[in-house]
């Protein structure tokens, strides 16, 4: 054998060894699925899921507090969370959350929202009447506002009547400041409600006598469109 044949030989045992490694390497950096030969996992698949069930409902976090508890060992914190819960469309909720850390306060004061879901009566964007409502110390009272106002209130007013589909509202704190206060407050003004057929049947009045002139008007808006497109049909 020359010694030409025998380096090329040579050549080619060191080279087997490199491709090899390279090999393995490769196959190491695969995902596991593409090595089990089986189909790649979407990472979003479970997500659309769950974001589409958050999606339904409107989260405010109004308020969270840190509170110490002093025992032997020194000192255990916990957090509260003050949380807003509705679906834009007259449905609203508060919850109160306690827990070691933040994120499970805000989801314990989200469940609990949720389980004080109330409907509150609406004339379009805003409210039907005039109402104050008390909690404790706390005095806020709402009033209607025309269309283009806006939410004239401070933040956990806000929160709540954003969360409830109104709009278009004039509001004023009149006690306390505290925060919880204030959103206890706010719910009871909006459990005052009433819807004007319902009053008008409860003091016995024509519901024209008894309904905001906004609302005959957006009514009677309605019932020609109706009508029109009835006839063009």
């Amino acid at each position: 054998m020359s010694t030409e044949e025998t380096n090329k030989e040579q050549t080619v045992a060191a080279e087997a060894p490199v491709e090899t490694a390279a090999s393995t390497i490769a196959t190491q950096n695969e995902p596991r699925e593409a090595r089990r030969g089986g189909r790649e996992r979407n990472p979003n698949r479970d997500r659309g899921s769950r974001d589409s069930e958050k999606s339904q409902f409107l989260e405010r976090v109004v308020t969270i507090n840190r509170v110490s508890k002093v025992v032997k060992g020194g000192r255990r914190f916990s957090f509260t969370a003050l949380v807003v819960v509705g679906d834009g469309n007259g449905l609203v909720g508060v919850g109160y959350g306690k827990a070691r850390e933040v994120p499970l306060a805000i989801s314990k004061g989200v469940e609990e929202a949720k389980k004080n879901f109330f409907r509150v009566p609406r004339v379009g964007v805003t409210i039907p009447h005039p109402v104050q409502g008390e909690a404790a110390a706390g005095v806020v009272l709402l009033r209607p506002a025309s269309a283009g106002t806006g939410v004239i209130a401070g933040g956990p007013v806000r929160a709540v009547l954003e969360c409830a589909g109104i709009h278009d509202v004039l509001s004023k704190s009149l006690g306390s400041s505290n925060t919880i206060n204030i959103v206890h407050a706010t719910v009871a003004a909006l459990r005052q409600l009433e819807e004007p057929r319902a009053v008008a049947a409860r003091r016995g009045l024509d519901y024209d006598q008894v309904a905001p002139a906004r609302l005959l008007r957006t009514e009677a808006a309605l019932a020609e469109a109706a009508a029109t497109a009835k006839a063009g049909a």
